[in-house]
Order: structure tokens, then sequence, then C-alpha cells
């Protein structure tokens, strides 16, 4: 086995051993004084966030950034998925959690994508404040995304010549697609490529998962010839993916937004969220879920040091 593959194996075995962690830490009452944190308790800013690499970084930024500035903060990251964590912010239990516009806004309000699409980050995020329930509020949104996407090897791109969707639909019969298996069903998967592209099919589709292990040791391998990723994971950027550009935007703008309980919000953690928010790129993300899923270091670790160096804590 080559180098590469040697890491790509180690890639997906950390991946796994953390997947299993995470499961296991969501189903032992994560919401009933299990976790990090404990339950929520007096005025603290309980802050949650979903299991994977980014949410972790992401919670723990926010937690470390109000802890500096004076605010008692109940930790509560690795809750699980949205249908989990939303629920729980609704309730009070979390006050504070990282979100991605154009994904909680499709939550919220099933059938935006088809309405919203080719709309600006704005446009999203204004249409996501609307559909928020009374009581929460969505901050500055980051310039930072996470979009869905569709990644192929160098070898492929180039034999293909793809760079954009608009390549891929001439082509698509001929490829392997792999992917979540509610692809195909998805106005972010086949339904939208369909509509926005005229991709009728792929020459096949593998159900795998949405862009974790199983996705990435299919792509590496051979197994598929395109896969569905998310833009900032950072095994794209460690095993030299090309990630296809959505060039006529059928997937809504998914920009990293602090989405808060409006009585625990407070001029003083407003200020310091959107101050965190307007320095994080897409191109931070990327460097910083790198460190967490290649190199193996603690997200609250990586967290703590990008607030140092961009000087947001002491």
């Amino acid at each position: 086995m080559g180098s590469r593959m040697k890491k790509l194996a180690l890639i997906v075995m950390v991946a796994l051993s953390l997947a299993i962690i995470a499961s296991g830490c969501a189903g032992e009452g994560a919401l009933e004084g299990g976790g990090e944190g404990g339950g929520a308790g007096g005025d603290a800013v309980v802050v949650g966030s979903a299991n994977f690499s980014e949410q972790l970084i992401l919670g723990n930024m926010y937690a470390e950034l109000l802890e500096d500035r004076g605010v008692s903060v109940e930790r509560r990251l690795n809750i699980g998925s949205r249908d989990t964590l939303f629920p729980a912010l609704e309730s009070g239990e979390i006050t504070l959690v990282p979100e991605y516009t154009g994904a909680l806004l499709v939550f919220r309000a099933e059938g935006e994508e088809e309405e919203l699409k080719g709309s600006e980050p704005s446009q999203v995020t204004d249409r996501l404040r609307e559909e928020l329930p009374d009581g929460l509020v969505a901050l500055d949104p980051a310039e930072a995304q996470n979009r869905g996407s569709l990644a192929v090897l160098p070898e492929t791109a180039e034999e293909y010549e793809l760079e954009t969707y608009s390549d891929l639909a001439e082509v698509a019969d001929e490829l392997a697609v792999g992917g979540p298996p509610e692809f195909p069903t998805r106005y972010s998967g086949l339904v939208g490529l369909q509509e926005v592209y005229g991709i009728e099919e792929f020459g096949e589709f593998r159900a795998l998962d949405a862009g974790g292990p199983l996705t990435a040791e299919a792509l590496s391998s051979g197994q598929i010839d395109v896969a569905r990723v998310f833009t900032t994971q950072g095994v794209i950027k460690d095993q030299g993916w090309v990630v296809l550009e959505d060039d006529k935007n059928m997937e809504l703008a998914q920009n990293i937004v602090p989405v808060i309980s409006e009585p625990a919000l407070t001029d003083e953690i407003q200020s310091a969220l959107n101050e965190l928010s307007a320095g994080l790129t897409t191109e931070n993300l990327i460097s910083l879920n790198e460190r967490v899923e290649v190199d193996r270091e603690d997200p609250e670790d990586v967290a703590r040091e990008y607030l140092q160096e961009n000087g947001l804590i002491e």
C-alpha cells in the first residue's frame, strides 16, 4: 500500500472511531446532564453543537471567546444532528449553537432550496431570520461557508475536463457517484442536478455516507468517480481532490452563523460573536478541519489557538 493510501486508511480509521464515540456520547443522555458541560444552570450561556469536527471547533470557539469576555459558559457539545439540537435550542436547554444559514432555513421551511436557488448569501440569511421561531436570533453570519458539493480525483477532472457542474452534465452517465442514501431524492442531490443542470442520471449510484469515511475511501480507491462532499472537509485538501464549481448556484449559501436564545443575548455577547464571525473565512475552516480530521489535534486546542492567533482572546 502506498504512503498516500496508508494515510487515507488512517484518516478513515480515525473518522470511524470519532463517529462511534460521537454516537455513544449522543446516546448517553447528552441532553440529560451528560456531555461536556452538564446541565443548564443559573445564567450560564449553554453552548451546544452537532457531532462532527467542524461543529466541535466552532462550539469551542464560541465558548472560549465568551469565557474570555467574562461570560459564564457551559459546554454541551457533540450532541447529535439538527433534529436533536434544534429542539433543545427552542426549549432553552441549549442557548447558543453554530449553524449554517441554508441548511437551517431548509430545516425550518421545506422547499426553500428551490425557491431561493441562485440567491445571494444575504438573501438566505434574511429569509432564515423570518423563519426562526420567536425567541431565537441569528447574529451576523461569517463569510465562511461549508457547502455541499461534488468532488473528483485530479485524474478524473483531467480526463473528462471537469471544472464545474455544467461540465459534469455532459459525462455524468459515464461516471459512478457516491453519497448519502437520500442523494437521489433530495434537491441538494439528483433532484436539483436534474432541474438546474439537466443531469438525468449517473452511470451508477452507490449509497455511502454524507461526505464521511465511506465516501472518502470509495473515491480514493476508484470505486466511485464523483463524491458528495462538504467544501471545508480537511480530507479534500489533504488528498488533493478537485471540488467542482456549482456554477449555477444550485446549493443555497451555507454561511456559519451563531443562533442564540434571545433572553441570553447581551450587547457584550453579540459584539464578541459578531467580531469572531467578521474574520472567519472558508479557508480558515478548511485549515482548522484538516488539523482535527487529518492531524488528529484536539478541537478545543485548535479553537483556542485560532482565537489567540487572531487577537480575539489572550
